[in-house]
């Protein structure tokens, strides 16, 4: 996808309203409150020395870096939000809400901005080392905890 769609995703997604109750629709989440949705997915590292898996992390990075640039001269500087404080206490058996529950389990990191009521965040994810990297795009309404 080219910096045009993810944008153009992202605004569409701000636009929306959040669904009653949890759906997926291929590459996008969905419950009360928020979207995530999947704007790139790499290819899983199952044969990988691991050199090409930090390629493919970087270039992610970069992808997300240059989305930043972009929100940033809408929205302002964003808010770098660690998740590794919210995964913590999820797994002690805290019951946080959606979607900060989830991603934090697969995404250490958000830029987050908050424009018109709602966060909008980007994201790196990788649930493990040998599955894909994706670029995630969030909104909600729900403060992260």
């Amino acid at each position: 996808m080219t910096t045009a769609r993810h944008l153009a995703t992202i605004d569409l997604l701000r636009s929306r309203a959040f669904p009653a109750r949890p759906e997926r629709s291929g590459p996008l989440d969905s419950g009360p409150g928020f979207h995530v949705a999947e704007l790139a997915t790499s290819e899983e590292f199952w044969e990988d020395d691991g050199t090409r898996r930090v390629l493919v992390e970087e270039q992610y990075e970069a992808e997300r870096d240059g989305l930043a640039v972009l929100l940033t001269a809408r929205w302002g500087p964003p808010e770098e939000v660690g998740l590794w404080s919210v995964l913590e206490r999820s797994m002690e058996g805290e019951e946080l809400p959606e979607p900060w529950s989830t991603l934090s389990a697969h995404t250490p990191s958000l830029r987050l901005w908050r424009a018109d009521g709602r966060w909008i965040g980007l994201g790196v994810s990788q649930w493990d080392k040998e599955l894909p990297f994706q670029l995630l795009a969030v909104i909600t309404d729900v403060d992260c905890p």
